[in-house]
């Protein structure tokens, strides 16, 4: 199955079960979960009765999941990655958090700050959590696992670099991406040969396995779920490949006009075009 979160053509905000070029309305009921977050962790998305459909182009796509209590973020988790910034691999994850507001969805606008023109992009698969564990085992992490989605770890790298923190330059409002889909592990396939790859203006600029990772995914969950509880709805970004603009001869940054879009295998592609701070 693929579940999205939108808004209604009425501007209210509900989720869905994406069925062919429609989404089939999931939270029309007055007694049933509002959002995909609750229904994860209430575990009835297979017990829900559709509602209205609508078509998939007449609706604003949201985050995959809107409202995730954490966000995790992977860095330095691919080995061309580590090498092109210069850093010296370490025997654990490097780990680092977004807020909700840094999202936003497929085809919405990233947004570059005023404070920066080194807006970079940065293509990762992401997890989602679909039931809650603290010290889960690599050999149960799957279980906890609701499916996988597409996500832009978006960077404002000056900011990011300001001091040996990365808070401030992942944090603008609007800067990174998730969506379009959450996608079950029963229709992901073979997911370590599938690729992250990221186009900007059609241009291939990252292309790597996910068999590539240094820590898999039930690496990573156990980490994660070691120093803190995990809970259906949070979103774990596993890290990007190498190839991003800030490391190229010259940097290659996101500018107004551009259309950034990451493809991973049979999961999907996250497309967004870049516009510039009007607040």
């Amino acid at each position: 199955m693929r579940y999205v979160s939108f808004t209604r053509p009425d501007g209210t905000n509900s989720f869905g079960r994406l069925a062919g070029d429609s989404i089939i309305d999931l939270g029309g009921d007055p007694c049933g979960p509002r959002d995909l977050r609750s229904a994860l962790d209430r575990g009835s998305l297979g017990a829900l009765k559709d509602g209205a459909r609508f078509d998939s182009m007449s609706v604003q796509l949201l985050p995959v999941i809107p409202n995730p209590d954490k966000i995790l973020c992977v860095g330095l988790n691919y080995a061309t990655h580590v090498a092109e910034t210069g850093r010296e691999q370490k025997a654990h994850p490097a780990i680092f958090t977004r807020w909700a507001d840094t999202l936003v969805g497929h085809r919405a606008p990233l947004v570059r700050p005023r404070e920066s023109t080194r807006f970079d992009y940065e293509g990762e698969l992401a997890i989602v959590i679909g039931r809650p564990g603290r010290r889960i085992c690599r050999t149960n992490a799957l279980t906890h696992v609701a499916g996988y989605s597409v996500f832009n770890d978006g960077s404002v790298r000056d900011w990011q670099r300001h001091n040996i923190q990365f808070t401030p330059g992942k944090n603008f409002p609007a800067t990174a991406a998730f969506g379009p889909a959450l996608v079950t592990l029963d229709e992901v396939g073979d997911l370590p040969a599938q690729r992250v790859q990221t186009r900007l203006n059609g241009n291939l600029v990252q292309d790597q396995p996910i068999s590539d990772l240094i820590w898999d995914i039930p690496a990573i969950v156990e980490y994660c779920s070691t120093f803190t509880s995990l809970s259906a709805g949070d979103v774990i970004a596993t890290g990007t490949p190498g190839g991003v603009g800030d490391k190229r001869v010259p940097p290659l940054y996101m500018v107004p006009g551009d259309v950034v879009e990451i493809s991973v295998g049979s999961i999907g592609t996250l497309a967004n075009p870049i516009v510039d701070d009007a607040s």
